[in-house]
């Protein structure tokens, strides 16, 4: 799908479900609230969607879908996520419970089930256990040989959709002895089960995300056919792993869209609020805050930009891509909000006001991302196993190899480039030590230099100093690289499961981050529209990542700020969306003085 299509099928999307704070649009914030209040499953929100066929954008077009590109699903997720997180999950959870199809089903299998989704049929992906949690290979649901198929015997729990779905995509033990290929995956159609061996489990209370359906089956010796196992026996471990690089790689649509609805009700507060004489945004320090929420989103949405592309134009290295992404975005995007209840004050906090409560929970639906298909520990152990890899052959490339990843950076962060055919099952477990983004950094660095020379006054001067700034960071892969040779000499053995190199994890993600917003700039500038890009924004996305390590340190000044307040309002006020995919968003009809109460 070209850049435009992208762009007109959004606005259609944006038009159908309307003004979000009109209580007569299909997702007005009133209804979502009185959901999220009752903790009431949002059937008819899912059920719209569904019509509007929103979902299918994420199915194999092959097999009756309508997918070309990952993007196109991920980004029409999050229009619904900035409404209700609690629908777009549920319908999330269904497109990557799909994934262990996509990635090893048969023809007959992906066709069947993208039958039944389209009559509205449900998928839940059953993977976790209550005792073992992201321990895969120790996983006790068991599924034995009998004539003409298999009897599955266990408990899934905290799954999604477990309850509403038909139907779960089961992860199970099938091997006798426990390791990487005692597992494989199996389809659990629940209305074909005897009613005797199959019973789902209550529904969990959550503090985000109130109106999903979170809850479990328990199975006991419950016969699915030999048309039901995925791919090959054994191969379980395999597909499980990749469908989870796919969740990693896309669930960052969830704290972008909440933040982005944060940061807009914020900012209806801060534009029309007066105190001291003036606005809340003419306020210097509420000004900077702003500003650097507005930077971190960017920051995310270049990271999360290059991770969905990459399922199509790097899947071997989406092991590093979608770990990064999952580790960053969350936890990055909780402190912005953190940033903006500062500017908030007490209205943060208020439930049951037409403008705050939407506004509240988002700050705890986001909090979701963080757990989710792996959580900080899983993400930055994974990267840590690869991290030696990784800083060799940043230091130690081929300038050919350098050659080859700049040439795939032009797809992974060019917003106007045709991708590759989406082919699942190429991606890898590990990444063979390649990062295309870290990699393609120092041509990235180039082709800024070489715009600012082109560019003229301020914004010259802009762009030099982000540079400077990103070639700052990016020179830290060298020490990096030696801290982890000296560690990993000093601690031997214990050098792959120590605090230390988990923290070399975290650095080295921001390495990737630095790398992702520079190759965004240069590689999608021509495709923005005004007022984007900016200079002055890419600069201060890039202190924003400096301050990780130098946390009490500026290089930004007013002047910095007030440009970069003079792009985020100007996208306020148009209702374009906080991301280089500035998509126009529903016109906003109501009156926004309750904001400024």
């Amino acid at each position: 799908m070209s850049q435009a299509d992208l762009t007109a099928l959004a606005a259609e999307l944006e038009k159908y479900l309307g003004d979000p704070f009109d209580d007569g649009s299909r997702m007005s914030f009133r209804r979502v609230m009185d959901h999220d209040e009752h903790e009431e499953y949002p059937y008819g929100f899912v059920s719209q969607l569904r019509r509007w066929s929103v979902h299918e954008y994420s199915l194999p077009a092959e097999q009756g879908g309508r997918a070309g590109n990952v993007e196109t699903g991920f980004n029409l997720m999050r229009l619904v996520a900035r409404r209700d997180a609690s629908t777009a999950t549920s319908l999330v959870i269904t497109n990557l419970s799909f994934m262990p199809l996509w990635i090893a089903g048969t023809e007959e299998q992906k066709r069947t089930a993208i039958e039944r989704m389209k009559r509205g049929g449900g998928l839940s992906w059953g993977l976790s256990e209550r005792e073992h949690g992201s321990d895969l290979i120790a996983n006790e649901m068991f599924a034995e040989k009998v004539d003409g198929g298999w009897e599955l015997t266990g408990e899934k729990w905290l799954i999604g959709n477990a309850t509403v779905a038909d139907t779960m995509i089961v992860y199970a033990r099938t091997g006798k002895r426990n390791g990487p290929a005692a597992y494989s995956i199996f389809i659990v159609d629940k209305w074909e089960l005897a009613p005797d061996t199959a019973e789902e489990l209550p529904v969990e209370k959550l503090h985000g995300l109130r109106a999903l359906d979170l809850s479990g089956l328990r199975l006991q010796r419950a016969f699915v056919p030999d048309s039901a196992l995925v791919g090959n026996e054994g191969q379980g471990l395999e597909i499980a792993l990749k469908a989870t690089q796919v969740a990693r790689s896309v669930i960052g649509s969830l704290p972008l869209s909440a933040v982005d609805t944060g940061l807009r009700l914020t900012l209806d507060f801060t534009e029309g609020r007066v105190i001291f004489g003036g606005t809340v945004s003419d306020v210097p320090y509420s000004r900077r805050q702003l500003t650097e929420a507005f930077a971190d989103l960017m920051i995310a949405d270049a990271m999360s930009l290059g991770a969905v592309r990459c399922l199509q134009a790097a899947p071997e290295q989406l092991s590093v891509w979608s770990s990064a992404v999952k580790y960053l975005v969350p936890t990055l995007l909780e402190r912005t909000m953190s940033q903006l209840n500062t500017v908030l004050g007490a209205r943060f906090f208020l439930r049951d006001h037409p403008h705050y409560g939407p506004y509240q929970k988002m700050l705890r639906d986001l909090l979701v991302a963080n757990i989710a298909d792996g959580n900080t520990v899983v993400n930055l152990r994974n990267l840590g196993q690869q991290l030696d890899g990784l800083l060799t052959t940043a230091r130690e490339a081929s300038p050919e190899i350098r050659n080859a990843a700049a040439v795939r950076a032009e797809t992974l962060f060019g917003m106007d480039r045709e991708l590759p055919v989406y082919e699942p099952w190429k991606q890898e477990l590990f990444s063979r030590g390649m990062d295309d983004a870290v990699l393609a950094a120092p041509d990235g660095l180039r082709r800024l230099r070489a715009l600012a020379e082109k560019a003229e006054g301020t914004e010259r001067d802009r762009l030099e100093r982000a540079a400077d700034v990103a070639e700052e960071l990016l020179d830290r892969a060298g020490p990096l690289a030696d801290s982890a040779t000296a560690l990993k000499a000093d601690l031997g053995r214990a050098y792959g499961q120590s605090a230390e190199l988990f923290e070399l994890s975290k650095e080295y993600c921001l390495l990737h981050a630095t790398a992702a917003c520079v190759l965004t700039f240069v590689h999608s500038h021509g495709a923005l529209e005004s007022p984007l890009p900016s200079g002055a924004l890419l600069l201060l996305q890039l202190e924003r990542l400096r301050r990780h390590l130098y946390p009490h340190e500026s290089i930004t000044d007013q002047s910095v700020v007030d440009e970069v307040m003079e792009v985020l309002r100007r996208l306020h006020r148009e209702d374009r969306l906080f991301s280089h995919w500035q998509f126009q968003l529903a016109k906003r009809a109501g009156d926004l003085s309750a904001a400024r109460l």
